[in-house]
């Protein structure tokens, strides 16, 4: 009685495995193609054109750039933002620096080469 107890249990085991092998394997290329697909750099968050200028935010607040040009972006502890053209206002966004920024700028365009401190 002991022998096909451990048969029983040996089969429901087996049958358990080829079932779950068999589920993984009609979804996998369901699951592949709802991947995201990967890009050379990360996609911008916002684009827009601000008083004649493109402006244009990385989803990680990090990038932000003024015609192509980068703007020296700083994050501060309480999670608002500050810029290198503005250093004395913070902004909630990236988005809504980059606006004053170019409200402050006027017709002036960014430097290329950012400042170093030091």
């Amino acid at each position: 009685m002991y022998a096909s107890a451990t048969r029983r249990a040996f089969l429901r085991t087996a049958f358990g495995a080829a079932a779950l092998a068999g589920t993984v394997a009609a979804l996998t290329p369901l699951l592949r193609t709802r991947r995201p697909r990967q890009t050379l750099g990360p996609a911008p968050l916002a684009e827009e054109t601000y008083r004649g200028r493109h402006i244009s935010v990385d989803a990680a607040g990090e990038a932000v750039h003024i015609d192509g040009r980068p703007l020296h972006v700083m994050r501060r502890a309480d999670g608002s933002y500050l810029s290198a053209v503005n250093h004395f206002q913070s902004y909630d966004t990236p988005l809504e620096l980059a606006r004053a920024a170019v409200d402050e700028l006027g017709t002036t365009q960014l430097a290329l080469a950012a400042p170093h401190h030091g």
